[in-house]
């Protein structure tokens, strides 16, 4: 075990995975020499060479292009997008080319070695172009798997999973955990799950959901409500597509409540998905209705991301809300 944090993790997991497979190839803008704009690729380039870790011109089309072009052929094809709220560029290369891939030529040819990293989330003080979570528009993408780790433990093995994975994914590191996010992480080579959702917490009372950033968000809103009684039982979702409905379900059987809190905007967020699915399944389990706590419909906003962002203090109130229904 050595002590990383979640940066540390993802490149310690970048290295394993092109020590372990020559065909893992990784690019991006200023992934190279520079390391990326918050070093995750460091020395990478000096360790592999430059055929294996590169620049690319700054232009997100062309590196999805380019990825699912490299992926075809059989390599593994990392590519960085810088920001998540650059990676609509990109946006139809990836719903319309990488998840359909496979199904356009009945299997006969994929893009399934092919893993998007991109930082998304806010908490940095980004402003509206440096702070989005847009999960949400590739969770109604059927072909493509997406993949939110919360911690350098889970980074690392997940990430490996990613690009092992015989499909195309799309990992959302959250960025504002990259250097405060620090854990043992194992040295050796080991994968996590993909498509399964991690209890983190038991409790009777109440479900409290998220994945993520939001993760700590929501441990800290289930911690102040055990002060009161309230005993939560916190579910780290981890995967977003596809999501763990058989761990959510039995979960909010044996508690009748669920709070589900992302970063994202509440208007069409995952949690919609998750509240309807939730009403189908369990909906005679239910001693109060469905919480979402989520970002404001509002673009993210610079000056009053403290008032956006659903914090502790939010979600410990709708903890409260819903137990009290």
């Amino acid at each position: 075990m050595s002590q990383m944090n979640l940066l540390q993790a993802i490149n310690n997991a970048l290295i394993t995975a092109m020590k372990q497979d020559d065909k893992v190839v990784c690019f991006g803008e200023d992934v190279g020499h520079f390391g990326g704009v918050f070093r995750a690729t460091s020395n990478l380039q000096e360790s592999f060479g430059r055929a294996r870790c590169f620049n690319t011109p700054l232009t997100e089309q062309g590196i999805i292009g380019f990825a699912n072009g490299l992926a075809s052929q059989g390599h593994k094809a990392v590519a960085e997008i810088q920001f998540s709220d650059y990676i609509f560029p990109a946006f139809d290369q990836i719903v319309n080319e990488t998840a359909k891939f496979r199904y356009r030529s009945g299997n006969e040819f994929n893009v399934g070695g092919l893993t998007i990293r991109t930082p998304y989330g806010g908490g940095i003080r980004g402003g509206h172009y440096h702070s989005q979570s847009p999960e949400a528009y590739f969770a109604h993408t059927p072909g493509l798997k997406v993949v939110v780790p919360r911690n350098p433990h889970q980074a690392k093995g997940l990430l490996l999973a990613s690009i092992r994975d015989d499909n195309p994914v799309l990992f959302f590191e959250p960025k504002r955990l990259y250097r405060a996010s620090v854990g043992n992480v194992p040295e050796e080579d080991y994968e996590l799950p993909i498509g399964v959702a991690e209890i983190v917490r038991e409790g009777r009372d109440c479900t409290v959901l998220a994945w993520g950033a939001q993760m700590e968000v929501a441990s800290k809103a289930a911690e102040r409500a055990a002060k009161e009684g309230i005993e939560c039982e916190v579910i780290d979702l981890r995967t977003i597509l596809p999501w763990d409905v058989d761990t959510v379900i039995a979960s909010v059987k044996k508690t009748g409540r669920l709070v589900v809190t992302h970063e994202a905007p509440l208007t069409s967020g995952f949690g919609a998905e998750i509240a309807a699915t939730v009403q189908e399944q369990a909906f005679l389990h239910l001693e109060a209705p469905v919480s979402r706590v989520c970002g404001l419909d509002v673009p993210y906003p610079l000056s009053h991301e403290a008032e956006y962002m659903p914090d502790e203090t939010k979600v410990f109130e709708a903890i409260h809300t819903t137990m009290n229904y």
